[in-house]
């Protein structure tokens, strides 16, 4: 990883300095029985189990779901390994998201935003200096620089990445008066919503309009100016990572990229497949009750045919995670081989978010079918299980992004003059 990205920030004592914040919302960890980890495998072109998944396994031996600041932690060590897509271990960053994501779909949510962070900053850092080497940052006074002050001086600054708009809200950008223009100080006002931990993180990645463009900056959350609502989160799912809206008050923000950088870039096609990876683990999770169910099951009553409803039940699940596996496996060797950018790339991440997407659906719906009500009214771990990923699974916007895809199979037939399979 460049330099550069390796000084992403202090992290200051997580009950001082931190924004504003209206409202108050507890979130205890969920405790779950301790056993042996198994990780979540993909295969692929690189280890079965690389560096990355081994760090997640650790985080996971305790039996207790990992807390929001034991998650962060976990993404901050990740990211000084180097747990980045597109540098040859993909598959091994992908591993690891969804095995975090089968144990407690929270923690996965918590790390997968640090990490997507980490690989903006780090491909940032890499475009400025393949293209643009007199702009590079001034290491004593920081001018010009795409971080803010205190992300410049330790690895252990924690990002999240605010990237959504909404109905009836704006965030817009200014450069600051009186700034040189080589300074990167520009200043923030409005709101953004779906702001995920932003009351915990140090720091945010964030989108923000100029005009009629959109553009990314970084922003030390933990200034004045930045007010959090964290009472405006209701959800059922993922109760632990409130995702509200930011109220941006002249906050100073730093400019990352040119104007349509964040969307171009060939890395946010990769960010989408690293959360259709969190999706996967969140589905193994569930899949996981239902076949611990069936042995159970066959264990009590070895004599007698196996329910042939739970059987079906198996029998599709098991082959739509193994569609969404193999799409994983498919794309991390694409990323790694330098052959997921630009259209490509933003078709494959299509493809594969709504492969996954609809495997999860699909587990979902199998899964409480097969189960019936019992774990969902019993067993805390699978109910909260199943109202994470139900929810994080919005991310997929259904027969929406089912469209988009399909407008790109017909646009680049009709190009190509030839059918797309």
């Amino acid at each position: 990883m460049d330099d550069t990205c390796r000084q992403l920030g202090v992290k200051a004592p997580r009950e001082a300095g931190r924004p504003t914040t209206v409202g108050n919302m507890s979130t205890p960890a969920p405790a779950r029985p301790a056993g042996t980890v198994v990780p979540v495998t993909l295969g692929g072109a690189g280890p079965v189990v690389g560096t990355a998944t081994a760090l997640a396994v650790d985080q996971l031996r305790s039996g207790q779901a990992p807390t929001v600041d034991e998650a962060l932690d976990l993404a901050v060590e990740l990211g000084r390994h180097g747990a980045l897509p597109g540098l040859g271990s993909t598959a091994d960053l992908w591993q690891a998201l969804a095995t975090l994501a089968a144990h407690d779909l929270g923690a996965a949510r918590a790390v997968e935003p640090h990490l997507d962070a980490l690989a903006i900053l780090d491909q940032h850092a890499e475009d400025v200096a393949a293209t643009s080497p007199e702009t590079l940052p001034d290491e004593d006074d920081g001018a010009g620089s795409a971080l803010p002050a205190r992300a410049r001086t330790d690895d252990s600054f924690t990002w999240g990445v605010f990237a959504a708009e909404g109905p009836g809200v704006r965030l817009e950008g200014a450069r600051r008066p009186g700034a040189p223009a080589a300074s990167g100080a520009w200043s923030l006002t409005g709101t953004k919503p779906w702001c995920s931990l932003a009351g915990t993180v140090d720091g945010a990645l964030v989108t923000a309009w100029v005009g009629d463009e959109r553009r990314l900056f970084s922003v030390d959350l933990r200034q004045q100016g930045v007010t959090v609502t964290a009472d405006a989160w209701h959800a059922r799912g993922l109760v632990e990572i409130p995702s509200g809206p930011v109220d941006f008050d002249d906050v100073e923000a730093h400019e990352v990229g040119a104007p349509g950088w964040y969307l171009e870039r060939p890395g946010f096609s990769w960010g989408g497949i690293g959360v259709a990876a969190c999706w996967y683990g969140g589905a193994v999770g569930v899949a996981r009750t239902l076949l611990a169910a069936a042995v159970t099951a066959s264990s009590r009553a070895p004599e007698r045919p196996a329910d042939p409803h739970l059987l079906q039940a198996l029998g599709l699940v098991d082959t739509r995670l193994a569609d969404a596996r193999r799409a994983l496996v498919e794309a991390a060797d694409l990323v790694d081989a330098g052959e997921a950018t630009g259209e490509a790339g933003r078709l494959l991440a299509k493809r594969v978010r709504g492969t996954v997407a609809h495997a999860c659906d699909e587990v979902l719906a199998r899964a409480s079918r097969a189960l019936g009500p019992a774990p969902l009214a019993t067993d805390a771990d699978h109910a909260k299980r199943v109202a994470d990923l139900e929810l994080y699974l919005r991310q997929h916007h259904g027969e929406r992004d089912d469209a988009s895809l399909g407008q790109t199979v017909l646009r680049d037939a009709v190009r190509d003059g030839l059918p797309t399979w």
